[in-house]
């Protein structure tokens, strides 16, 4: 059976309370840079960790959910940049790259049908 891993903050922990202990010269600032660091390992811990291009997505997917519940039926994605002034501006790979996202997403709120080779999609 594996042993658990200690990690970098569970070391500082116990560094800081044996120098509590121990009768060290600089105590208090050895304590000081102590907690500085778990802080630091707090901070990174506590980021988000998504990415600009991400978040971008995130927006951008939204946008085709609202452009496919305006157009009301399953669309191409061609039919759907012509119906959208905003969906225009992102090319056609970029749709269909995100559209895929959409559709195999862990609760798909797009749905993808296929009729003569051809690729349809409809909001839920």
């Amino acid at each position: 059976m594996a042993e658990k891993k200690i990690t970098k903050r569970e070391r500082f922990m116990e560094l800081v309370a044996l120098v509590e202990k121990s009768d060290v010269a600089n105590k208090t600032d050895m304590v000081a840079f102590l907690e500085h660091e778990i802080e630091l390992l707090d901070r990174k811990s506590s980021k988000s960790t998504e990415s600009k291009a991400q978040k971008e997505h995130l927006e951008i997917m939204d946008k085709i959910y609202k452009a496919l519940k305006e157009v009301g039926k399953p669309v191409t994605i061609t039919e759907l940049m012509k119906a959208s002034v905003e969906m225009a501006e992102y090319s056609n790979q970029k749709l269909s790259a995100l559209l895929k996202k959409m559709t195999e997403a862990e609760n798909p709120v797009v749905v993808k049908t296929i009729e003569k080779k051809k690729s349809y999609f409809s909001a839920v």
